[in-house]
């Protein structure tokens, strides 16, 4: 089943079940919000119009979709790919992280942008980046659920962007504090898919789908999103390990990055310039500029994000 959220002047929008081939679409009179809220008593009724959709939807417009959750309770993000974080260590000589725990920080999640509108930034000498993400949206979550329960909790997944601004992380890194500044809204793609109908992509908490970045027209990445040392269901008992969250919390995967990354490329530029500086001693490949033409896609099941960045 996919869903998407159409635009109807309010601030959550109206939830809508998208056909099988993304053309056509039913409302469903509710935010994705509140049928997170009440998804027992709901689903039922949202895979029955998903079956009706195929004869009886309406044709859809793209254009009109906002972010599936245009804005969350919460956003929290892993940065579950080892062999990004090891690119970056090696290129910035930075010593490896000691833990035994998945790495996460809470963002900004008021609100999430559409996979068409354009991505209004302040500077470019901010250091504009993109990272290619999945995600999951849960339902309520107990505190202290185990990875093997957190997998029945698992709503919905999600293909995002997660912007980030180079020049300011480091400076709010060193403050201990984390990132505020640094991490401006994220981009979704317009359709949310529930895990079974990820079909065998979707195995131990994991996406096996190749996510594909093209910069201007031209091809960046597509390495794969199952090479996370941590699945999405540790990532959600590692949140949950003192705190309950609420329906409607999403957790994402960090830049998607694989060990063979010289041949499927990379989500982000960040890594890219990591891998310049290791090969060269300097990046070649500058961050992005105003008019910048970014698109990601895993297959056609979460549709396409498609922006341009432009000065605020």
């Amino acid at each position: 089943m996919r869903l998407a959220t159409r635009d109807d002047g309010s601030r959550d929008g109206t939830l809508v079940v998208i056909s099988r081939d993304g053309l056509r679409h039913l409302p469903a009179g509710v935010s994705l919000q509140a049928a997170l809220d009440d998804w027992t008593r709901l689903e039922p009724a949202l895979r029955e119009m998903a079956e009706r959709v195929e004869q009886e939807g309406e044709v859809l417009d793209v254009t009109a979709l906002r972010a599936p959750l245009p804005r969350a309770w919460q956003w929290l993000d892993g940065s579950a790919f080892p062999s990004h974080g090891e690119l970056m260590q090696t290129a910035f000589h930075l010593p490896p992280i000691e833990t035994d725990r998945p790495l996460m920080y809470q963002g900004l999640s008021h609100r999430f942008l559409s996979a068409t509108e354009d991505v209004p930034l302040p500077s470019e000498a901010d250091g504009i980046d993109f990272e290619g993400e999945f995600a999951v949206v849960t339902g309520d979550v107990p505190m202290g659920c185990t990875p093997d329960a957190a997998l029945g909790h698992v709503r919905l997944v999600l293909l995002l962007n997660d912007w980030s601004l180079r020049t300011i992380a480091p400076i709010e890194m060193k403050t201990g504090f984390g990132w505020v500044q640094a991490k401006p809204a994220c981009s979704v793609a317009p359709f949310a898919v529930t895990p079974d109908g990820l079909g065998p992509a979707w195995s131990d908490g994991r996406v096996g789908l190749p996510l594909t970045v093209e910069v201007n027209g031209r091809w960046f990445g597509s390495p794969v999103g199952d090479q996370m040392a941590y699945g999405f269901h540790e990532l959600i008992a590692h949140a949950a390990r003192t705190r309950d969250l609420p329906a409607g919390t999403i957790i994402g995967s960090g830049t998607v990055s694989n060990a063979d990354h010289m041949r499927v490329g990379s989500t982000c530029l960040s890594e890219r310039r990591a891998i310049e500086m290791i090969a060269g001693g300097a990046p070649v490949t500058p961050f992005l500029s105003f008019g910048d033409r970014v698109t990601m896609q895993a297959g056609p099941l979460f549709g396409t994000i498609d922006q341009r960045v432009v000065a605020a």
